[in-house]
């Protein structure tokens, strides 16, 4: 049915490529490019024997608009799945809209030299990319992604309006290490340490970074400690939900974690600010990054589950009503299935997903979306297919 260009090889990446690999009856051809193109021929020889989808790398700098361009040029995809860093997601933008080629991606643009991600910046491509006839789908992972599209199912088939929405994103995994980050420990750090923030009647209510704490019993996991942090879906769910009075953001984090980040902090070694060294201009967080353990390579040694999802607050024929809609993924399943824990299952399923309902048209529509603004119908379908099914709850315990 279709051809896609999947720019990423990371673990996020992978989980995405093997699962459009399964779904080879949408996906017939992927090209798969990344600046290391080594890493993409190596996923390719693993999974290339096991699947009708055809297969080809190519090296690639997603920094670099006419690279893109001329990649989309030579290889002719019906739509870009971007996996790169958030850093680039407007080079491969303005790359789609040379071409006029369907976009999709799983996290929101942020500059590289501030700390500040939020979607204005390719809000500003919606006219740009309605003229020219395609579709962008903005943050189609699990958070933002799949908290967005419960929160439309919620809407369409339980509420006439939502006033609150808590969303709970627990990792209960453990992989032995003191102290190491789940995804990109460069955007993992960025996103903990940077003020936390909810919606509140109408405007933003800013908090010092972890200042908020709860502890929250979750369905499989149990009771972990949860903190409250500034995540991108806040932003487009107070726009396109009637009726919303609050939504927050709660992530869980063990001790651990934290006593080791407030010292990489009190020492400078989150800072993004350029400093000198032997000569050479580095920046302490990318070094950081160098040398922790890379993400992709905790699968075989994290043992535990997620329960992500979120807490919906409303009426519906004017009598209150509560709604808890979650995923349970365990680290260890995901691991047998493809290699990778479940952090980078949990996006990695949903990218594909995203892309999958823009190529067969479901979600074909010009102009550029966050996924709350779209059907949410055949992807919570798709979610009990591929590999992560929902729960639900009519009585859930409420965060205070």
């Amino acid at each position: 049915m279709g051809r896609v260009l999947i720019i990423g090889c990371g673990g996020v990446a992978s989980v995405a490529i093997q699962k459009c690999c399964q779904n080879s009856e949408v996906f017939e051809e992927i090209c798969i490019a990344s600046r290391t193109v080594s890493k993409c021929d190596a996923l390719k020889a693993k999974i290339e024997n096991t699947t009708k989808t055809k297969i080809t790398t190519a090296q690639l700098d997603a920094d670099n608009t006419d690279e893109i361009i001329a990649l989309i040029n030579e290889y002719k995809p019906d739509a870009v799945l971007n996996l790169a860093l958030p850093y680039q997601d407007l080079t491969i933008m303005d790359a789609c809209l040379a071409t006029k080629t369907h976009y999709i991606d799983t996290a929101n643009y942020e500059p590289k030299d501030t700390a500040k991600f939020e979607y204005s910046w390719q809000w500003a491509y919606r006219e740009k990319f309605k003229e020219a006839g395609i579709t962008a789908i903005l943050g189609s992972g699990f958070d933002p992604g799949v908290t967005s599209v419960f929160s439309a199912y919620a809407l369409k088939h339980h509420f006439d309006e939502i006033n609150y929405i808590d969303i709970l994103d627990c990792n209960g995994g453990d992989h032995g290490y003191p102290f190491a980050t789940n995804f990109n420990p460069e955007i993992n750090i960025r996103e903990v340490s940077a003020k936390g923030s909810y919606w509140e009647d109408g405007h933003w209510v800013e908090t010092e970074p972890m200042e908020i704490k709860r502890v929250y019993n979750f369905d499989e996991v149990g009771e972990k400690d949860m903190y409250l942090l500034h995540h991108e879906e806040i932003e487009s769910l107070a726009l396109n939900i009637p009726g919303i009075k609050r939504i927050r953001f709660f992530m869980t984090f063990g001790q651990s974690y934290l006593t080791h980040l407030k010292c990489l902090e009190n020492v400078g070694m989150t800072s993004i600010e350029p400093i000198m060294y032997e000569g050479k201009e580095i920046i302490p967080l990318q070094f950081l990054k160098a040398v922790l353990p890379d993400p992709a390579s905790l699968g075989p040694r994290t043992v535990g589950k997620t329960n992500i999802g979120c807490i919906f607050q409303g009426k519906k024929d004017g009598k209150d009503k509560t709604y808890y809609l979650y995923n349970v993924c365990d680290h260890q399943e995901c691991y047998k299935e493809l290699g990778s824990q479940a952090i980078s299952y949990t996006t990695g399923v949903p990218a594909m997903i995203g892309t999958m309902l823009v190529i067969n048209g479901l979600w074909n529509k010009p102009g550029v979306y966050n996924l709350e603004e779209l059907d949410p119908d055949p992807f919570m379908e798709a979610l009990n297919k591929w590999g992560l099914p929902w729960k639900e709850s009519f009585n859930p315990e409420l965060v205070d």
